[in-house]
């Protein structure tokens, strides 16, 4: 059982901008209690200068004082005063005002006892003052609040908060803060913050932001406490080194592991390109034996050198298998399992690219390796009616394959593909047809004596690919209501010749699944180390319903291949179980049943040994873009357990729900029920409640819990739990919320099972 607090603090909603829905942040700004004064765009420096002063009474004498009295105006540009009674010193150029006195400027309004400025100086103090920043939640009380000369902003003794004034939720006290309007920064010395007037929270003194500029020093902490890690600690540390580089530094101290310190740097090469460098390490880790040292660290960079190249790169390393399930990462989730590890330059030019690539995949506790790609050359060029309406078309493919096992076979595979295309397009259909000749060259390492290899193989394989399409339509009717219906029947016809390929190794090349749209690809294999030899015949068929708005009301697709010949590439090495006449039947539907309520199912059916190869279903109620019921179910036999190598059969049904109780209550749910093994493997259950001042969420948490073979070290106790649960509860005062109010859609996501739109439940 695991139980989190998380506080986040910051100063203003305009000095850190959080991501408040339009209708959230309408409803909460809380406007003065006198009109707003607009500004006056397009006046120019002289008449800003210009001093207006309209009253009931005036008594001027010339060099002297002048007394206004009775509904008294003061005008300077954007800055107006109203007030009972006002002087005007014209010797020493200082202006008092005082009774219903009224404040106001472009940026805020403030009501006051009474107001003292020098206009020479431009500098003015407002007593006994209330504020209000404009188009803000943001409002409080100042014993005295100062204008200096430079326009920047001095409070005392002075409170703020973002609660309607009926219901103060929250107030956060400070002895002085002050604005600087140049540097945009603001300073607070002793500042306490109060919670249902009780107070919490006491900072001596920290500087803020109030725009989008950045600036050095510790950003607001947060704590947490739970079994696993027990009390934790976090104090976030922001150097801004330059415009184009900053780091954060994050300490954090947990008590039933030690020290575990997380650094980010980001930096700007340039206007297209950025990139980061992640690296975290947690030394002596005590909820292990031996007290192992755990890290991370982590390059990413991406962007473009000018018009034509392209750069990327991604590089991941961790110290053991369960890092992520363990620590709270900045860089993977707790459900990734896979690092990668990619370099790739590119050239783009309109009739053809290059790019140079070297990848390494790292599987988190499994033992075999894939290969590394070091490197891989891509060349493509495109020649669109280059003669007679015909495309032309070359692919190539230059790659090395190594290992860091040294006995592993290795290779480096050169592949060239042209094409020539003939392309007729019209309203009523389509057909194309395609004419490509497969040449591929290996050089083969032979490192591994029990899997004995061809040292050179060249293999040339002729494909032959005529796919075509028909568009029909017509309007009808169905319970009433006029539609307008396509049927798109398409066919396809793929020959591949045949050549011996079992001296070649298995590279990057698996089986790839026959789902509805796979069914017209022009190949079995990812990657090039099997291209099956074909004859066959594809035929599909769908069906479209739009209304009268021209929406998408239904799809269904239905289609299954029909083999004319047996396929000897994959049947010889075992890749295949058996040659069958047909594959699957795949068929795919999406369609809303009533305003509200729509269902999304896909499913593949063997018809030579009727069995069901695949079959996924969801019902959907979305009355309301805020309100959905989800009911989903998948089944996936013979799928392959990485871990014990056995085949097992997936059997889930699950139920989601995000849904408003009140205008400021909030139920996101969810659960899944493996019915193979009749139990429970994930439930989520939230509450958030959100008002104007602050957010709320109270949340549940049970899931079954991925545990790796432990490669440095093993837990204290036997087995780590197969499932985790926990009680989670994080609090945003909204103006002293970093990261803002809390969302919805993060609770939809957070879990083994994120929601998805029905026909996107795929392994």
């Amino acid at each position: 059982m695991q139980i989190r607090y998380l506080v986040a603090l910051s100063l203003l909603p305009q000095l850190v901008q959080a991501e408040e829905s339009p209708t959230t942040a309408s409803q909460c700004v809380i406007e003065p209690p006198v009109p707003r004064i607009e500004s006056q765009p397009g006046l120019s420096a002289v008449e800003r200068q210009k001093i207006r002063i309209v009253s009931d009474k005036s008594n001027a004498e010339m060099g002297k004082q002048a007394v206004f009295s009775g509904d008294v105006v003061f005008s300077q540009g954007d800055r107006h005063i109203a007030a009972d009674e006002a002087i005007l010193d014209q010797a020493t150029e200082q202006f008092d005002a005082n009774g219903n006195l009224i404040f106001q400027d472009t940026v805020f309004t403030v009501t006051a006892d009474s107001l003292q400025a020098q206009m020479r100086s431009n500098r003015a103090t407002l007593t006994g003052a209330q504020y209000w920043l404009h188009g803000q939640q943001v409002h409080g009380d100042a014993e005295k609040l100062q204008i200096t000369m430079n326009n920047n902003l001095i409070l005392t003794n002075t409170n703020f908060t973002t609660c309607p004034p009926e219901d103060v939720s929250w107030l956060l006290e400070a002895e002085k803060i002050k604005i600087n309007s140049d540097e945009e920064w603001g300073e607070i010395w002793n500042a306490k913050l109060r919670v249902a007037d009780i107070p919490v929270f006491y900072i001596p003194y920290m500087t803020v932001p109030v725009s989008d500029k950045r600036k050095t020093g510790f950003l607001f902490p947060s704590f947490s406490t739970s079994t696993t890690n027990g009390f934790e600690i976090n104090a976030p540390y922001y150097w801004n080194i330059a415009p184009e580089y900053d780091l954060t530094f994050t300490p954090s101290f947990m008590s039933e592991r030690g020290l575990f310190t997380k650094t980010e740097f980001r930096y700007l090469a340039g206007e297209a390109q950025s990139g980061r460098l992640n690296f975290e390490y947690l030394g002596n880790d005590s909820m292990l034996s031996g007290s192992p040292n755990r890290y991370l660290y982590n390059w990413q960079h991406q962007g473009a050198i000018d018009k034509n190249w392209r750069v990327l790169a991604n590089f991941t390393e961790v110290s053991d298998n369960n890092y992520f399930n363990d620590l709270k990462s900045d860089v993977n989730r707790a459900t990734d399992n896979q690092l990668s590890r990619i370099g790739e330059v590119s050239y783009f030019e309109r009739n053809w690219d290059f790019s140079t690539r070297v990848q390494d995949i790292k599987v988190l506790g499994e033992e075999e390796k894939p290969y590394q790609v070091m490197p891989q050359l891509n060349f493509n060029y495109r020649a669109a009616s280059f003669w007679q309406n015909l495309d032309f078309g070359f692919n190539s493919e230059l790659t090395n394959f190594a290992h860091q096992d040294s006995d592993i076979n290795t290779a480096t595979r050169l592949h060239m593909a042209p094409s020539i295309t003939l392309p007729i397009h019209g309203p009523s259909g389509s057909l194309t047809s395609q004419l490509k000749l497969m040449q591929t060259n290996y050089w083969q390492q032979n490192n591994n004596p029990v899997q004995e290899l061809d040292e050179t193989v060249s293999r040339t394989i002729p494909q032959v690919r005529i796919n075509g399409q028909i568009n029909f339509e017509r309007f009808t009717d169905y319970f009433d209501k006029n539609y307008r219906q396509t049927l798109e029947p398409q066919f396809q016809y793929l020959y591949v010749g045949y050549e011996d390929q079992r001296g070649i190794g298995i590279y990057d090349t698996a089986l790839l699944q026959d789902d509805y749209f796979g069914l017209f690809r022009d190949r079995r294999f990812s990657g090039l180390d099997r291209i099956s030899d074909t004859n066959q015949f594809t035929l599909g068929v769908t069906t479209r319903l739009f209304d009268d708005h021209n929406q998408e009301a239904t799809k269904f697709s239905i289609g299954q291949i029909f083999y004319l010949e047996d396929s000897k590439v994959g049947f010889e090495d075992n890749l295949f179980e058996q040659n069958q006449s047909t594959s699957v039947l795949a068929a795919e539907l999406d369609t809303r049943l009533t305003q509200d309520w729509y269902v999304g199912a896909a499913i593949q059916y063997d018809t030579d040994t009727s069995d069901n190869k695949k079959t996924e279903m969801t019902l959907d109620y979305r009355p309301e873009v805020n309100k959905l019921l989800q009911f989903s179910y998948r089944y996936v036999p013979d799928l392959l357990n990485s871990n014990t190598n056995d085949l097992a059969n997936i059997s889930q049904a699950g139920m989601r729900t995000a849904w408003p109780i009140s205008d400021s209550l909030y139920l996101v749910g969810n659960w899944y029920y493996d019915l193979n093994e009749k139990r429970s493997i994930e439930t989520y259950t939230g509450f958030q409640y959100e008002s104007c001042c602050y957010a709320i969420r109270l949340s549940y948490h049970y899931r079954i819990k991925t545990n790796y073979d432990d490669n440095i070290g093993s837990a204290i106790v036997d087995n780590r739990e197969q499932f985790e649960s926990g009680v989670y509860l994080n609090l945003v005062i909204k103006g002293l919320g970093g990261s803002g109010p809390l969302g919805v859609s993060d609770m939809l996501n957070d879990g083994l099972f994120n929601y998805r739109k029905p026909l996107y439940l795929r392994n």
